[in-house]
């Protein structure tokens, strides 16, 4: 799994640097591959987290461990 979270202004004003932090304590137990973005286009959205190609918005450090199962369980 790749994950990719948008590092651009508006997303990093709302916190996407806490959830990079988040990410990198479940990175061992969810077994994924982790990147920093430019801007996905959806600002007034954000946080804007791209996993292996599906775009999803309003991602916080409080609701990705949930994300991350949702997608698991999708697959």
């Amino acid at each position: 799994m790749t994950i990719r979270v948008c590092m651009g202004s508006s997303c990093y004003l709302r916190g996407s640097y806490q959830l990079v932090e988040k990410l990198k304590e479940l990175q061992k137990k969810y077994n994924f591959k982790l990147y920093g973005s430019l801007c996905f286009g959806r600002c007034s959205q954000g946080i804007c987290v791209e996993i292996d190609g599906r775009l999803f918005t309003g991602v916080s450090p409080e609701n990705v461990e949930e994300l991350l199962k949702k997608v698991l369980r999708d697959a």
